[in-house]
Parts: structure tokens; sequence; C-alpha cells
């Protein structure tokens, strides 16, 4: 008897988690900044955030952050790229001989270096202020949260550099960025992290690229759960790094799947960058600089290839 009522207890206590499970999965809370947001965390930027960025550039140093893409480019599961170049009009036109070559894509807007809209990541079909995915999703784009509402990103922006830190030429997989590491790193840097920022992390991950892709895809180090809210709660408006998870995979807790991509987006309304190649800014020291992005404007996406630019 004393067997059966255990047994029953135990059920009922793994009913009890289940339920709390998929009442927190509806948990998505709503957006300060009102019912009609869908821009997130971006609301924090203005002109007075662009005039101090600004003042960062003293050398004018520009720096390419994003990456060249083509069909073999290692990509996350189901995704693909590939561009078809042709000419669909051959003859020469006019008494000057005009002739033109144009491009088709054929692929997924996840290739390479990227921003992951608040509409790319939910909580059980919940996303961002609350917005369903029932609600927003069609075969054209989603009518909530795509990119195109995002105004250009201009900001200050830093580099953490975690490779020096963990002393390792590629900062290995499910490596976890805490707190105290960020800070460490950013107190010996001299930097400090603000409201308004754009946080990058390096870890040497994208040396594995074209070189040894089945590793790149399967892992990566980067920030915990922990680390996603305390930098969420410094008001940063984008983080990311150069890997395609930006967190830590394996993740710390086997139990879930991406929750900081997951937090970042639903309880901070945070853009997700991955892929960004911040090589050059580390070798120059430069862990503060001016972060520019206008990105495609591909109304109803979630997700685009970017090629961001820091000024120093």
């Amino acid at each position: 008897m004393k067997t059966i009522v255990n047994t029953l207890k135990k059920i009922a206590l793994a009913a009890t988690f289940i339920t709390a499970l998929s009442t927190n999965a509806q948990q998505v809370p709503t957006s300060p900044y009102g019912a009609d947001d869908e821009i997130g965390a971006l609301n924090l930027l203005n002109e007075e955030t662009v005039l101090d960025a600004v003042k960062l550039v003293k050398k004018g140093k520009v720096y390419r952050l994003g990456m060249v893409v083509n069909a073999q480019t290692a990509a996350f599961r189901h995704r693909y790229f590939h561009i078809e170049t042709l000419q669909p009009e051959t003859a020469a036109a006019g008494s000057n001989k005009f002739t033109y070559v144009d491009d088709q894509l054929i692929g997924w807007t996840g290739v390479g270096s990227q921003i992951n809209g608040l509409a790319h990541y939910g909580r059980d079909n919940v996303h961002y202020n609350g917005h369903k995915v029932e609600d927003f999703l069609t075969v054209s784009g989603v009518k909530k949260l795509g990119l195109e509402k995002l105004p250009p990103i201009v900001t200050r922006g830093i580099v953490l550099d975690m490779r020096s830190y963990y002393n390792q030429d590629i900062v290995k997989e499910g490596t976890v960025f805490t707190v105290e590491d960020i800070e460490k790193v950013a107190k010996k840097q001299g930097v400090e992290i603000r409201k308004g920022d754009v946080v990058l992390f390096y870890t040497g991950w994208t040396k594995l690229m074209g070189k040894d892709d089945k590793r790149y895809l399967a892992g990566g180090p980067g920030i915990g759960t922990e680390a996603a809210h305390y930098l969420g709660k410094k008001g940063i408006v984008a983080a990311g790094a150069d890997n395609w998870s930006f967190e830590a995979v394996p993740h710390e807790n086997s139990a879930l799947s991406f929750p900081v991509n997951q937090m970042m987006a639903t309880e901070y309304g945070v853009q997700v960058l991955e892929n960004i190649l911040v090589d050059e800014l580390v070798e120059d020291k430069a862990w503060e600089f001016l972060f520019v992005l206008g990105h495609p404007l591909y109304e109803g996406s979630t997700q685009v290839q970017i090629n961001p630019v820091a000024i120093k």
C-alpha cells in the first residue's frame, strides 16, 4: 500500500512539474514600451546615444564584422545558401552596347553573419511582448516583430576577449561565460557595459569554419542564463559572438533548449548577432568603438544576413 501511495505521489508531482513548465512557457512579459512595441531594447537608442558613440572615433579606422557567404558556408541544421548569376537578356542594347548581369538568391537568410530578431525566438510559440505565432506567422513573412521594423543600430559597441581570458586558441564548446567571467574581462580591458551597448564576445570559434565544420556546428562556447539576465538588466540593445549559437552548447542545463537566445528575445527584447568577425578588433585592442548596422529591410523577415561595421 505504501508503495502505491508513493507511486501516486510521484505521478502527482510529475504532473505538477509538467503543468508548471507549460504555464511558464506562456509567461512572456509585456513590453515596458507599450502594447504596440515591436523593437524591444532598441527603444533605448536616441540622438544622445549616437553622439556619445561617435566620440569614440579617434582614428577613423573601419572594421568589417560580417563574413563572406557562399554555398559552402557552414549553417545551422536545414539551412543552405546559393547564389545564381544570370544574364536575363544577353543581347547588347543601344549604340553603347549596354549589357547587365543579375543575381538570384536561393536559400535561407540565417547563413553567415546574421541578426536574429524578436520574431525568431519564442517561448512555446509566444514571442516578445506576448505576440503569438498563430497570430503573426504567414508563409509570406511575419506580420509582427519583422526586422523591417527595426531602426538602424548606431551606438557604442564593446568586444570582450574570452579567448585570452581562458588562454585557449579556440574556447572549448560548452564553456559557459559567467557574470564573474564577464566582469573580470571587462575590468582587465578597462571597459564597462552600459545601457544602449552592443556587446560582442570573441571565442576564436570561427577559425573552425571550412576546416572542421562538423565540430563548428556541433556546439560552441557562450554566455549562460545568469549572464543573460545580467546583460539584459544592464540595458544592452544587442549581443553577439563569433559563433553560430551565441550561447554555450551543450547547454549548462541539458533539459533546456537554447534558453539564452530565448531569454534575450522574449524577456529583454535584445537582438542576437551571430558569426560576427571581431578578430581584427581584438588584435588592435579596440575594446570599445562606434557600432553601425543598417540591415536589409525584407518585410516580414525574422533574421537576415548582415555586415555590421565598427569604427575606431
